[in-house]
């Protein structure tokens, strides 16, 4: 059964990956022009990452935010003000994880799984109880992911970050471990897209939110918070 789905994911990884820059290629070229009219650099960031059994390899996002050589990745919160405005809205659509696409293609990441771990925060995301998620590819989506992108993406402070999210977050991650198959990865990536589109719609599904918090028995206090942020959704865009 396990090398049936292992066989079965990676199988859909390379259809879905290949498909998906073929699709989207148009859009990389607008994010590309989009990139070198509001803030002229690099158009691709190489973050180091750690992915299954532990193993580094460079994930590709476009880049969001402005070149700073003193930058580092100790915090769980993106630094705000180096988020140019174009750089914002590609993060909000999740424009910018599209190279991410090809990491899928070449093997480092899979579609669905728990987001990569960077380097300076591997003993908070991947220590302890949460060893578990080593076992996996790091991927583009999961319930963690989609509890971030719904709920954590409002909280900018680094330690109400760490106090409201970060356990439910780590508790997902867990909980895909041992909930992982085709059919609920499929889910996930109905999720992603729906989750997308209605940020993007400012009409977040709440619903998401709410099944992702009952798998975990998470703070149900967080619906009620995204509820009331959702008229000002379009400060992230």
């Amino acid at each position: 059964m396990k090398y049936t789905y292992s066989f079965l994911k990676r199988l859909f990884d390379i259809v879905a990956s290949l498909g998906g820059i073929i699709v989207t290629l148009p859009i990389w070229f607008v994010v590309i022009i989009g990139i070198e009219i509001s803030d002229p650099g690099p158009l691709f960031y190489f973050a180091r990452r750690v992915g299954k059994n532990n193993k580094y390899f460079y994930m590709i996002k476009f880049r969001s935010m402005r070149v700073d050589k003193n930058a580092n990745e100790k915090s769980l919160r993106p630094e705000q003000s180096r988020i140019y405005p174009f750089g914002r809205f590609i993060r909000a659509a999740k424009l910018d994880e599209l190279p991410q696409l090809l990491n899928v293609f070449l093997g480092s990441m899979t579609v669905v799984g728990p987001r990569p771990a960077s380097v300076e925060q591997l003993s908070v995301t991947r220590g302890g109880e949460n060893s578990s998620v080593a076992s996996v590819k790091a991927g583009l989506t999961s319930p963690a992911a989609l509890y971030d992108y719904l709920y954590g993406d409002f909280i900018e402070d680094e330690k109400e970050y760490e106090d409201k999210v970060l356990p439910a977050r780590l508790a997902l991650d867990r909980y895909y471990i041992g909930k992982q198959s085709m059919r609920y990865d499929l889910k996930l990536i109905w999720y992603t897209v729906r989750s997308i589109w209605g940020t993007i719609a400012k009409k977040i599904p709440v619903d998401i939110l709410e099944e992702m918090l009952d798998a975990v028995d998470g703070d149900r206090q967080a619906i009620e918070e995204v509820k009331r942020r959702i008229d000002h959704i379009g400060d992230r865009s």
